[in-house]
């Protein structure tokens, strides 16, 4: 059993380490950020005929228990395939998200993981659905 100075002498040992830990979650995640943004500044910018398969939301919660306030954090994900069948997606603005529709023709210009923006065909839905524009 501990006494109540060795017991202050693990409470000394364990803040430390606790510390340290903390420090390292820390470093790991910056590190992390900087080390995707230096890979993606070695991609090249590329741009490719693509077609929005999907979209989705991401809703985050938090409550400030001191001011009894609410907040929601909303992330906005448009899924694009290429022509070569292969799926990406990017977080992208709310602007952006309610301006494009699954089905959207179109090209991507995207560096690495980062998004760079989308340009829809004008005439996507033509092709797509080619009685969209008769007159009855």
């Amino acid at each position: 059993m501990l006494t109540g100075l060795e017991m202050f002498d693990v409470t000394g040992s364990v803040i430390p380490v606790f510390f340290i830990v903390i420090v390292g979650i820390l470093a790991i995640s910056a590190g992390s950020g900087i080390f995707r943004w230096v890979r993606n500044n070695r991609q090249p910018v590329l741009s490719v005929q693509t077609t929005v398969t999907s979209k989705r939301t991401e809703v985050s919660y938090r409550h400030s228990s001191d001011l009894d306030t609410h907040r929601s954090v909303t992330r906005y994900y448009i899924t694009f395939e290429v022509e070569s069948g292969d799926r990406l997606e990017f977080e992208v603005q709310g602007e952006e998200y309610g301006q494009t529709a699954e089905g959207d023709l179109g090209n991507l210009t995207f560096q690495g993981t980062r998004y760079l923006g989308f340009r829809r065909h004008v005439h996507g839905y033509a092709r797509q659905f080619p009685d969209i524009h008769r007159s009855h």
